[in-house]
């Protein structure tokens, strides 16, 4: 669980994300809130549930972008999921409890990948052993004068290993079945099922041996895979899971306004009220059946956003909107926000296509008033067409550049600076013709 206080959190979020400082302060303050709950007695830790979040802002702005984020800094099991994907039980979709078992696979697959991590070293140790022993197979009848002698070749050979000398030496090694991959087709609602005939078939013929033609350095690969799968016991993961799940889970639920129901709506959206009546014990807190036993929701963290262009937060149904009591909006990106946002994030887009286009050998900058101008244009189509925030700058700068991208091997060694005519000659037409830039941009 992460130990940083809110304002650390807030500055890593601030290295990725423009803006949206009430959003941010939210996230830090949940997180944190966690890390506090962990020290308390278990008594009084049981009795306090997390403070779940709603953010309501225009697509583009940052929403998504603050949980993926988070996630990483919490180093919890994280997963985000869109409400759309979800109908009331009965109606063609998935069954919103398939939240909480997406969770626990990902916190598996997050817990067996840090496990094997610990034991990479000996599982590579053993890796080579298993080389060893193909390459210097033992004689037979061997005394121990022999066998010391034999001693020595092997760490001679076990140095070359380790060099990346014997990489392409084939061998034939004897290496485990791969897991049979089954797509199985089921009804809606019955994914736990699913889930357990697809282990049940991946599970068949795989403690059955064949033997393998292949190049050491894959060999290598496949058999510290093997040792290190064989080193990690599954058991102990499952309950590592399920603790990390029910006390440290986050969900991310995108999309939250359109299963709003709409007061002028029609009644064609029958299933939308369903799924928020669905959602409130899950978010509440219940038992959900996942195939690595029983998971409870209760202490899970849940973050909610949605852009409620149509729709409205009230439009909610009231119980749903008691379980979300954190409010936070976020704000429309200005000029000056775009700007910030092409310079500013590591591996802001300016730096992207300067590294794109330097493995071509061309030296591309972007200037000052160049960056600025790009802001304004993008600030203008996003007011004059949809607003779709951020995500303009991607469409306006691949416009831009898209002559150079495409002639940049023949550049080898050119500079082209991005400056505030270059941006007017190749995008001003373009954005002020307006039915152009509604379909182009």
């Amino acid at each position: 669980m992460s130990q940083l206080t809110p304002a650390e959190i807030v500055s890593q979020l601030d290295n990725h994300i423009i803006g949206q400082d009430a959003a941010k302060r939210a996230v830090a303050i949940a997180l944190r809130n966690r890390w506090r709950r962990m020290q308390l007695e278990p008594n009084m830790r049981a009795e306090i549930a997390p403070k779940n979040i709603m953010m309501i802002g225009p697509t583009g702005v940052g929403k998504t972008e603050i949980a993926r984020r988070l996630a990483k800094l919490s180093h919890a099991p994280f997963i985000k999921i869109e409400a759309t994907k979800f109908t009331e039980v009965g109606y063609v979709g998935r069954d919103v409890e398939s939240i909480i078992r997406d969770l626990m696979e990902t916190a598996m697959k997050m817990l067996r990948e840090d496990a094997m991590t610990k034991v990479a070293n000996q599982a590579a140790d053993r890796a080579e052993d298993r080389i060893l022993d193909v390459l210097l197979p033992p004689a037979r009848g061997a005394d121990d004068d022999s066998s010391t002698t034999e001693s020595g070749t092997r760490q001679v050979f076990r140095k070359k290993l380790r060099e990346g000398k014997l990489n392409d030496k084939e061998i034939d090694i004897e290496v485990s079945n791969s897991p049979v991959g089954v797509e199985i087709m089921a009804p809606p609602g019955m994914e736990d099922m699913t889930n357990q005939l697809q282990g049940l078939f991946a599970n068949m013929g795989k403690d059955r041996k064949q033997t393998k033609k292949m190049n050491i350095a894959d060999a290598l690969k496949q058999l510290q895979g093997e040792e290190a799968a064989g080193l990690v016991k599954e058991e102990d993961l499952k309950q590592q899971a399920l603790d990390a799940v029910e006390q440290n889970g986050i969900v991310f639920l995108d999309e939250i306004d359109k299963i709003a129901k709409r007061q002028e709506g029609g009644s064609g959206d029958v299933s939308r009220e369903g799924v928020q009546r669905d959602l409130l014990p899950l978010i509440e807190g219940c038992t959900v059946t996942t195939k690595y036993g029983m998971v409870k929701t209760d202490h899970i963290l849940f973050i909610t956003s949605g852009a409620f262009h149509v729709a409205k937060p009230s439009d909610l149904i009231p119980e749903l909107q008691g379980r979300l009591p954190i409010r936070v909006e976020l704000n429309a990106l200005r000029p000056e926000d775009f700007a910030r946002i092409l310079t500013e994030p590591n591996y802001s887009l300016t730096q992207q296509y300067k590294a794109l286009l330097s493995v071509e050998g061309v030296d591309l900058e972007f200037t000052e008033d160049g960056v600025k101008r790009i802001a304004e244009l993008a600030y203008e189509v996003n007011e004059s067409t949809e607003n779709i925030g951020a995500r303009r700058l991607h469409t306006l700068l691949e416009r831009l550049l898209e002559d150079l991208s495409f002639t940049a091997n023949q550049a080898t060694g050119a500079k082209v600076v991005i400056n505030q005519t270059y941006v007017d000659n190749n995008l001003q037409d373009l954005v002020k013709d307006q039915d152009l830039s509604r379909y182009i941009l």
